[in-house]
């Protein structure tokens, strides 16, 4: 299925929105790119960039008339602006997004759309340490994952065409329950998010001195820690939207962080390495 939309409005030109917008210009597969965004910096480099044609600071103006609009800022701000641009929807709009938080944030959206204007919830499963419209490149999806997560109310021909789109971006395109969606997610993504800042917290933390202890830190550190340099605002936002299975699977991780502090402290290196080697051998079997 060959997708082509007239006008798309991309609300949050960012890293994802931003390579979505490329991947849309080098295939050709939109008439006009509309970027909008509450930083007018940001929306001059897109331009400059050549990854939009067109900027609004106003996302309801942006808005007119689009075949598509695409909601890329953090998630905490995506029922604001559902309510600001939902007037300005033409009929047979499709509206999508690029959240990592799905669940109840799905259901709310539903509800503020207008009759007749399509919402598909979408969750691209790719990004880089760094953020912003400079990172941005049409590659960025190609080989990934991106989740589509329809309800009942979904439309099957506004799915399609959002399916195809990021087909054509390079991505493997599955299907999940929103709720599933939020359970998976906070396990394998917020909670070592979570983890990662606070690991860099407890560093920081030490202290008078706390930059020499950074100055000695090895591969494994450095890659563990690497995803703090994400953008702290979304972070925030998802961890906020995905309170409860976020809190959830902190509960677990400290559970697990109790047994090896436990079998530490006691002097227990059977207990230890078997907590390592069961860990080990999951890692292993991952492809």
């Amino acid at each position: 299925m060959t997708v082509f939309f007239n006008k798309v409005a991309i609300i949050g030109v960012g890293l994802i929105g931003g390579s979505l917008a490329k991947v849309m210009k080098a295939q050709m597969l939109a008439g006009e790119i509309i970027g909008a965004g509450r930083r007018r910096e940001s929306l001059e480099q897109a331009l400059q960039l050549g990854v939009i044609d067109r900027s609004a600071v106003n996302p309801a103006s942006a808005v007119d008339w689009a075949d598509l609009v695409v909601l890329a800022t953090p998630v905490g701000t995506f029922e604001t602006l559902v309510r600001e641009i939902a007037p300005h929807l033409k009929k047979g709009a499709i509206v999508t997004d690029v959240g990592s938080v799905k669940g109840s944030l799905v259901k709310a959206i539903e509800a503020l759309l207008p009759a007749g204007v399509s919402f598909v919830p979408g969750h691209p499963i790719a990004g880089r340490e760094r953020h912003g419209v400079t990172e941005a490149t049409e590659v960025l999806f190609q080989g990934a994952r991106c989740i589509l997560t329809p309800t009942k109310r979904t439309d099957r021909r506004a799915m399609d065409v959002v399916q195809s789109l990021w087909t054509a971006a390079g991505a493997t395109v599955v299907e999940m329950d929103p709720d599933m969606h939020d359970h998976v997610f906070a396990a394998v993504s917020h909670l070592p998010h979570v983890a990662a800042y606070a690991m860099m917290c407890s560093v920081a933390e030490l202290g008078a001195g706390s930059e020499q202890y950074l100055n000695f830190s090895g591969a494994g550190f450095r890659d563990f820690t690497r995803i703090v340099a994400s953008s702290p605002e979304m972070w925030r936002d998802i961890c906020l939207k995905n309170a409860k299975n976020v809190v959830d699977m902190i509960d677990r991780y400290q559970s697990s962080l109790s047994c090896i502090k436990k079998a530490i402290h006691r002097g227990d290196a059977k207990k230890l390495e078997l907590l390592f080697r069961q860990a080990s051998d999951v890692r292993r079997g991952m492809q």
